[in-house]
């Protein structure tokens, strides 16, 4: 069955939806698999291709997610992309999430990025929502850090 995946701007605004295949529903996170619908380009150094399959992690109780990207259907992993976001709003087949601007695009090589800090720092949301949005930046580093950059299969199994 089907997942229908929805990306908002911050105040909930549907930016994108795409479809996505349900693997497994943990406690506070769900993992999906979906694949890239937009066309082929490079995104700050890493090459994004129609038809790229992500593992994608969406936390109940986090204020970001995290999608694993693999080159086409192989095994070979091209990095992660974070979304600092609300955490997800999950029901039935169907996940939301909130953007709040900040993202963090980290290679397979364990160097990273963290991009658009100049797009978050013009939202307009109150004090607390942008603290917690910080601190994310820091609890994602320290999740590839504790899983020593190794792939969302092996992650969950200690959630």
């Amino acid at each position: 069955m089907q997942w229908q995946i929805i990306k908002e701007d911050e105040i909930g605004n549907e930016v994108w939806r795409y479809e996505g295949t349900l693997i497994k529903d943990y406690k506070n996170v769900i993992l999906m698999d979906a694949r890239f619908n937009r066309e082929d380009g490079v995104f700050n150094g890493m090459s994004l291709c129609k038809g790229d399959r992500f593992i994608e992690a969406y936390y109940r109780m986090q204020w970001f997610n995290i999608f694993e990207i693999y080159q086409g259907e192989t095994d070979q992993l091209k990095g992660w992309y974070c979304n600092v976001t609300y955490p997800a709003y999950i029901n039935e087949n169907e996940i939301r999430y909130r953007d709040l601007a900040l993202d963090i695009l980290v290679f397979a090589d364990q160097h990273y990025l963290i991009l658009d800090e100049d797009e978050f720092a013009e939202l307009d949301l109150p004090a607390e929502i942008k603290q917690k949005a910080r601190k994310s930046i820091d609890d994602i580093l320290l999740l590839f850090e504790k899983f020593n950059f190794q792939p969302l299969s092996g992650w969950f199994n200690k959630v």
